[in-house]
């Protein structure tokens, strides 16, 4: 707390002491001319003498006392500093001293109800605020002082209770929180913010470089404004205006509200102009309009974020600043150097957090997730664990339209040639530089374009495009889903590219791999229109060339046929991988890796070599050969044998419709 927050409450009880002794003066000249003033009872009934007096009373007239001066706040630092900011006039800081005594000073009480000629009415009416400043309620611009557009109500400074009554007997009560602020307590939030989401962020302890985000630094440069944020990636941008506000020696209230509570907007506008706080809010809830209404006629510096466009019908006579931000998390490389040591990892962080587009905050949670899991496991650590807390905090709510998939492979497990192994690393390699590339060096600029990854996987069934994403998916850390087709493609008009829109907007805004399978069912070609059927399903596809242009995430298509794919979706890739069907060579490989984990008896590898020459399978088919050859060996209780495998590789030929060779031999099934 500074110095001058110290002098705030000696300069308020001073005042108090000064209204002291003005209510005392009203005491005496109201006991003066009251023939009832000694009956213990008054207060509590109104006699016929007292009626009689106040009938003969000549009428009350404006400024009756223009002799009484109305206190000086200029001792009084945080008085002096709510009238500055609230624009409050020399009577409305008395009638907010008068209203708070009795919040202060118990004394109060009991001489509010001798004035009050009631005893039950223990606080200032308006009537007695201001008799006290020298001036009355039949003075019009007194009156105004009380009217809920000035400045001591609209600012929810003071509140007028007892609606029914005239307005000279209502009474006036100040919130707690303003009394507890003038007094120099701004330990809590209001009350009325506790579990709405509020988070009291102090100025930053250090000083940082305001300049490292140009945004935050154009924020705190333009003063009070209200700034609108629209972000792909939650966060994105919010965090680095939030760090600059608390550079700059700002404190932020950061709301994360679930829906629009007009009580605790009130509340939240109140506590920034008190503390001379700053607001983000993110992201805005449905319908945020009389929040924003609320929060741009504050006076204080407020950023709103969220991922649609600004409405101009949620405050009309705002001057609302609309930013689109990058969509990429600015600074998290940083973020996850702050919040983990490198020099006590074993691997190499920056590489590691590259896929992720995390915001600040969720790079917090991630780390410390991560590291709560290296405890309970009790080792260092570790690449898994850190991804883990990563997907954790970034995980798409696709469950409704997607499987997911949780990679357990990698590129070892794959059998290909040099060039699409190749071209799936430059794939990985891709998803991790982007930023770099498409951003820092600009070299995808103009036309709305995102910094998606689109890549065709091609080639017969069974040949591992599927696999292929998974392993793209596992070294890069992220999860896979795959899109459920029958959740998405609907016979009704409009309502697949609505199923799809969700799928891409989830996907671009979190980190995952996407796999269409089967691509054809709704990348295929267009064809001429000779149909009300066809011109729809060519609109179909006419959304997915445009969403395509604007997406954001990592996404695989596979086809059995590349044939099939409409030759503008082609050119929107950014890698065709081609999987070749396996040769006699590779066909081994596959067999000794789908039976790595198996028992074997002798001679066969020497089995396997002839299979691999006789039955042309591709990589799915020697899989499910191989499990066929592991339930053979099971139901015996024994390793498995070169029987078994030749066994599991006829009967795949068998399901493919194909001739089987050694048809004739003995132990053929």
């Amino acid at each position: 707390m500074s110095g001058d927050d110290r002098t705030g409450p000696d300069g308020l009880l001073g005042l108090l002491s000064a209204l002291r002794a003005r209510v005392a003066a009203l005491v005496d000249a109201r006991g003066a001319g009251d023939p009832t003033a000694g009956d213990p009872l008054r207060g509590l009934y109104v006699t016929e003498e007292t009626a009689r007096r106040i009938a003969e009373s000549p009428p009350p007239t404006a400024a009756r006392d223009h002799a009484v001066r109305l206190p000086d706040v200029a001792g009084a630092d945080r008085l002096a500093r709510l009238a500055r900011d609230f624009g409050l006039t020399a009577l409305d800081a008395h009638i907010l001293v008068a209203a708070l005594a009795p919040d202060v000073d118990r004394g109060f009480e009991a001489l509010y109800g001798y004035l009050n000629d009631d005893v039950g009415r223990r606080r200032a009416t308006v009537a007695l605020a201001l008799d006290l400043a020298g001036t009355g309620p039949s003075d019009p611009a007194a009156r105004d002082r009380f009217h809920p557009a000035a400045p001591l109500r609209s600012g929810g400074l003071l509140e007028v209770e007892d609606e029914d009554r005239p307005l000279p007997g209502r009474a006036l009560r100040v919130p707690e929180r303003v009394v507890a602020h003038l007094l120099g307590d701004d330990g809590r939030l209001d009350a009325q913010l506790s579990g709405t989401g509020v988070e009291l962020l102090a100025p930053a302890e250090s000083e940082t470089d305001v300049a490292a985000t140009p945004l935050g630094a154009r924020v705190v440069a333009a003063g009070p404004v209200t700034v609108h944020l629209r972000e792909r990636v939650p966060g994105a941008s919010t965090d680095g205006v939030v760090e600059a506000l608390r550079a700059a020696g700002r404190p932020v209230l950061r709301y994360r509200p679930e829906s629009v509570d007009e009580v605790a907007a009130r509340a939240l506008v109140l506590e920034a102009r008190l503390r001379g706080a700053a607001v983000v809010v993110e992201p805005l809830p449905p319908r945020p309009g009389p929040l924003v209404r609320a929060l741009a006629s504050s006076g204080a510096t407020v950023v709103l974020a969220g991922a649609e466009a600004p409405d101009p019908r949620w405050a009309p006579d705002a001057d609302l600043v609309a930013v689109d931000t990058p969509g990429e998390a600015a600074g998290s490389g940083d973020q996850w150097h702050r919040e983990l040591d490198a020099s006590e990892l074993d691997f190499d962080l920056d590489a590691a957090t590259a896929p992720y587009r995390l915001s600040g905050d969720q790079v917090r949670r991630a780390a410390r997730s991560a590291r709560a899991l290296a405890a309970f496991e009790g080792t260092p650590l570790t690449l898994a664990q850190l991804q883990r807390g990563a997907r954790l905090v970034s995980a798409p709510l696709l469950d409704s339209h997607a499987r997911r998939v949780r990679p357990a492979v990698g590129f070892a497990d794959l059998v290909l040639p040099e060039e699409p192994l190749g071209l799936l690393r430059e794939l990985t390699g891709r998803a991790r530089d982007r930023d770099r590339v498409l951003g820092e060096w600009r070299l995808r600029r103009g036309g709305g374009r995102g910094r998606g990854v689109v890549a065709l996987f091609a080639g017969e069934s069974g040949t591992g495009k599927t696999l292929g994403a998974e392993v793209v998916a596992g070294e890069l850390g992220l999860d896979l889903y795959v899109v459920d087709l029958s959740s998405v493609v609907d016979k009704y008009v409009g309502e697949t590219e609505k199923n799809l829109e969700r799928i891409f907007a989830e996907v671009d805004r979190t980190d995952c791999v996407l796999l269409f399978d089967e691509a054809d069912a709704v990348f295929g070609k267009r064809s001429e229109v000779k149909s009300s059927h066809d011109r729809y399903a060519n609109l179909e596809s006419a959304y997915l060339l445009q969403r395509l242009e604007a997406f954001d995430g990592i996404a695989v298509l596979t086809t059995n046929l590349r044939a099939n794919i409409d030759e503008a979706f082609t050119r929107r890739l950014d890698l065709v991988v081609d999987f070749p069907f396996p040769d006699p060579g590779q066909r081994v490989s596959l067999w000794h890796s789908c039976l790595a984990g198996t028992p074997r008896a002798e001679g066969v590898d020497e089995e396997i070599a002839r299979c691999a020459e006789e039955f042309e399978l591709a990589g799915g088919a020697i899989r499910s050969a191989a499990v066929t050859a592991g339930y053979l060996a099971a139901a015996r209780g024994s390793a498995v044998t070169g029987e078994d495998v030749r066994a599991g590789a006829r009967r795949e030929y068998r399901k493919a419709g194909r001739l089987v060779p050694d048809a004739g031999a003995p132990w053929a099934p």
